[in-house]
This record gives structure tokens, sequence and C-alpha cells, in this order.
């Protein structure tokens, strides 16, 4: 079954055994990138899975039964082209860009990695170890232990609050039975697709992935998981050793592809999103009391957060936290001004269109719209959607978002002697 959307170039075909192939032609340019999604991610872990999906992404480029690690490496390097790939809380990623000439010979290597991993008892035993090397490099930032802190406890006891990365007991368990397992419960076409963007043909492309994937069996969608609940926590750790207080404030925000979700865009735009934004002008510019602050929205299927964040000095400290609780307060109290929300939509809607300038951007912007919304927007279509956002539309977000009862924090740093009560949180 083939389905075309003409505004963006875009086609689906979906292969017999229920594999997804979604292209978007670009004609203009030489490159093409491929991507596999997995519509899976770290919040399907329970117990001593936690890391396993992250594991599993490293495992695949250790070798199949026909290519070693080293294989795989100069198999693209001799292609003039790259391989990446990623683990998410909702989706893992294998993806690679190359001149369109070799799009054959790079499928077909991505293709082989997938399906056919080793999972060589010898591999997994040296790739434990550079997980964990990457753990303690991750844990040797503060903005990493901050938002890992952050989110365990925000999400506290909840599949979306576990660590991609694992933990060093789970990543020290991890043995060829498991991974085997859990690679065969979902490495399947019902939880797989496949999106290409650049200089192709939505044909060729179909052709190569019946090849490399028609003969797989369909398998099992992975089940709905209930929606998480959030804890407003207040956690201050002690890290002597660090210069700065790094601090994060958040509260409950929608989910990815909740109605309001561009004016939520638009508020945070304008709280902390970008040079202009109410926080960097005031915390930063005009006070110099941060180097680093901004707001960020991270939305999943069921859930999301709206953050702000802020590195300082601890005698700056409660002074910066006022500063941003006062944000809240106006932008829940009164309307923004016309031209800050001309200059917020232009800045949102230059960030959309830029960002999907290059044919890696377009592969994965088709990969998320399929597994968020199951349709492809227009261009015309998001710009219109910011461009009708009204100011009364972005108070009442802010209304929604903005509660103390709901606020968490967490501070880290030199903090021996600082206390912060709940009541000095209340806006």
């Amino acid at each position: 079954m083939s389905v075309s959307s003409a505004d963006r170039n875009i086609e689906t075909t979906v292969l017999p055994n229920g594999l997804k192939v979604i292209t978007e032609t670009m004609p203009h340019v030489r490159s093409v990138s491929v991507g596999l999604w997995l519509d899976s991610g770290s919040r399907r872990e329970v117990g001593d899975q936690i890391g396993i999906s992250h594991f599993i992404e490293h495992m695949v480029f250790k070798g199949t039964a026909s290519r070693s690690a080293q294989d795989i490496a100069r198999s693209m390097d001799s292609l003039g082209g790259h391989m990446d790939a990623f683990t998410g809380k909702e989706m893992v990623s294998f993806n690679t860009k190359v001149m369109d000439e070799h799009l054959p010979q790079a499928f077909e290597v991505l293709a082989d990695m997938l399906q056919r991993p080793a999972f060589r008892d010898e591999d997994i035993g040296k790739e434990k170890g550079v997980i964990l090397e990457e753990l303690k490099m991750e844990n040797d930032s503060p903005e990493y232990q901050l938002h890992e802190t952050f989110s365990s406890n925000f999400w506290k006891e909840e599949p979306l609050g576990q660590p991609i990365l694992g933990t060093r007991e789970t990543i020290a368990g991890f043995n060829r039975q498991m991974v085997s397992d859990y690679y065969r419960s979902v490495y399947t076409p019902a939880n797989l697709i496949i999106t290409a963007a650049g200089n192709l043909s939505h044909t060729q492309m179909a052709d190569l992935a019946a090849k490399e994937f028609g003969e797989l069996q369909p398998g099992l969608a992975l089940p709905d998981q209930s929606t998480p609940r959030t804890q407003p926590h207040l956690i201050l750790k002690n890290k002597k050793e660090l210069e700065q207080v790094h601090l994060m404030m958040g509260m409950p925000a929608y989910p990815v592809a909740h109605p309001n979700r561009f004016a939520a865009y638009l508020l945070n735009t304008l709280l902390g999103g970008s040079m202009s934004s109410r926080l960097f002008q005031n915390i930063r510019e005009q006070r110099g009391l941060v180097y680093a602050v901004f707001s960020e929205v991270n939305a999943y299927r069921d859930s999301g957060c709206i953050g702000v964040y802020a590195g300082t000095a601890k005698e700056s400290l409660l002074e910066v936290i006022d500063l941003i609780l006062e944000e809240f307060r106006k932008l829940k109290a009164d309307l923004v001004t016309e031209e800050e929300l001309v200059r917020g939509k232009n800045h949102l809607k230059g960030s959309v269109m830029l960002g999907l300038e290059s044919t890696s951007s377009r592969m994965s912007n088709l990969a998320r719209q399929q597994l968020y919304f199951g349709r492809f927007a227009t261009m015309d279509e998001i710009l219109e959607a910011i461009e009708s956002v009204t100011a009364e539309q972005v108070r009442q977000v802010a209304c929604e978002f903005f509660d103390s009862r709901q606020l968490a924090l967490c501070a880290l740093g030199r903090l021996a002697g600082l206390k912060i009560t709940r009541a000095k949180l209340e806006f």
C-alpha cells in the first residue's frame, strides 16, 4: 500500500508485514539520510532491564554474522558517509547519511546491523566497560547529574524517570540471553518504521526495504503505557567541588500532540527560549547573575515538563529563584505585548524552518510526525498554527502550567547551610 502527500513530496508504503517506509524527496540536494526507528525506548524497561535499550543500541554496532565492528566502520567510511544512533525515552534511532548514489550500499549495511546483530559474549563484556565509562563521564557533568536527579524525582517510581544509560548495577547484570530476549521482543515490523529524505526515489527506497526487511514476521505492537504521575519535589544536593550552583525548576506540561502545543512553544520562547527572552534579558543581561539561563519544554507521548535551568553563585541563588518565579507570575497575570508576541512568533517560525533544511532533519521529522501524530503537517500548516496563537492563549497556558503546588526544584552545588522551603516557592 502506498500513500502520498504532495505538499512536502512525502510518500508512504506499507509492506505486507506492516513495516512503514516513508520518504520525502528533496531533488535539489545530493545527499540522502535514512533512518530505522524503533517505537520503544527506555521507559519500556522494568527492573533489571533498565538501560538495556541503550545497551542494544551499542551492541548493534559490534558486528553481525558476516561483518565485524571494523567492517561496519570501514563500509561507511568507504562510502564517504556517516552513521549514528541514539536512544531516547520513547524511541531508538539508527541512521546514516550518504551521497545519493551510495544509498543501496549504506542501507544494506544498516539493515544487516539491525537484523542480524551477533551479540557475542566477548563483545557484551567489553561494551559493559564502555558504557560504564560513558556513565562515569556523564556523572562528571553537573548538568547531567542535575537533569537525572530532577527527572528521577519528577517522575518518581515511574518508567519515564529512569536513566536512559541504566545504572552500574543493571549494566553489570546484562548478559547475552537478556539482550537477545529483549531485542526479539521489540525489534519487529510492528514497532519499526523506515524514514528517508533527500535526492531519492520513493519506489527505490520501498524496494530496498522490501528486499532487506520483507521476510520478517510482523510481530506484536507494544501495548500502551499508563500515564505517569509527577511529583513536586524539592531537592538540594551539596557538591562542594562545584564552583557554581546548578538549578532546575519545572512543572507538568502538555504531551507532545496536545492541541495547545503551539501556544506552549510560544510561551517557552518568550520565557527563556531565546536571547531576547525574559529570563535571559532580566537575569543575565540586566542583572549579570548568570552566564546560562534558559527554559525548555520536554514533551512525551502522554506527559511533559516545562523547566528552567540557571547556573549561578550560591550567594545569588535565592535571588535568581525569586526572579524566575516573578516571570511566572507576570505571564499568568498580564498579556504579553503585541511586539513581544510577534517577535516570539518570528523566532519560533524561523527555528522550525531552519531546522528542516537538511536531509537528516527532514528524515527525523518524518519519524517523529509518524510516531506521535500518524500524519505529516505541511510547512504552511505549522506556520499558520504558530501565527494563530493569541496573547490570551499564551496567558491561559501560563495559568495552566505555572502552579506553585506542582513546582519541582533541584539544586546542585556548594549548598551547605542553605535552606529553601515550599513557602519560598509560592507565587
